[in-house]
């Protein structure tokens, strides 16, 4: 792997593949959409790993919502990374590209996705990579395995629903009643999403924004979109942060896989 560098006024971190395999990814860290950056593991470790497998990978420092900066402040900036690595994917050596996310990065890919399919111009990746993405402000309480499960790890049971929602007002700066779709893709009808790209999801097992996943997930099989959802044995919330769990390596390599063949 080259060298990384920040372009596009510090808006994006390019992770260059030295050989590259022709594959792009812009991907996006989590943090509850108010923290994380781009040295955090969930970016910088997942980048390097992913451009050393040979996909050049571009990671967004996308705005953090607090006073002054609510929706749609950070999709806008994932769009406008897209477009910088779309116009660029020729000196970047990108011949397929892919969007992905952690977490509340996540919900921004997803939610990108969204916004080019309802507006009908611009061009959709080839795959879309989501890693225990939240993507409910008001999830469905967790099945009875997996309510047993949290309640066995109390330090894996903070997504709760209060949680959850609070940090989508915070998002949206306000109710999250009549949220625009994209900000809650979960929340998507099956016609929203016809057209969708091909995705991998990654879920965390003891993790209850897993629920929001499998949410989506439906959606997306009842639009007749090609989605595989797997669940990471033995993981909570965030193992991509984590990069000594073994997990951590085992969803890289899931998603090298699936970028290779893109």
């Amino acid at each position: 792997m080259s060298a990384p560098y920040t372009a596009a006024d510090g808006l994006v971190r390019v992770y260059p593949a030295s050989p590259g395999d022709g594959s792009g990814l812009l991907w996006m860290h989590g943090g509850g959409f108010a923290a994380g950056d781009l040295d955090m593991p969930e970016a910088d470790h997942v980048a390097r790993t992913l451009a050393a497998g040979g996909t050049t990978v571009v990671s967004v420092d996308y705005r953090l919502v607090g006073e002054g900066c609510r929706y749609p402040a950070p999709s806008d900036d994932v769009l406008a990374a897209w477009d910088w690595m779309l116009a660029r994917r020729s000196a970047l050596g990108i011949t397929r590209t892919a969007i992905g996310g952690a977490s509340a990065g996540g919900n921004l890919a997803a939610g990108a996705v969204l916004r080019m399919l309802a507006d009908g111009a611009g061009e959709l990746p080839d795959l879309v990579l989501l890693a225990y993405p939240t993507l409910l402000a008001v999830q469905p309480a967790p099945g009875r395995e997996l309510r047993a499960a949290l309640d066995a790890a109390p330090d894996a049971d903070r997504f709760g629903p209060d949680a959850v929602r609070g940090m989508y007002e915070r998002l949206l700066g306000g109710p999250v009643d009549g949220a625009p779709v994209p900000a809650v893709p979960g929340t998507a009808r099956p016609a929203q999403l016809a057209g969708h790209p091909p995705t991998l999801m990654v879920n965390g097992e003891v993790d209850e924004l897993r629920v929001s996943g499998e949410v989506y997930a439906a959606a997306l099989r009842a639009a007749g979109c090609d989605i595989e959802v797997v669940t990471e044995t033995g993981t909570q919330h965030g193992h991509l942060n984590r990069p000594h769990e073994p997990a951590a390596s085992v969803t890289l390599a899931r998603f090298a896989r699936r970028l290779a063949g893109a």
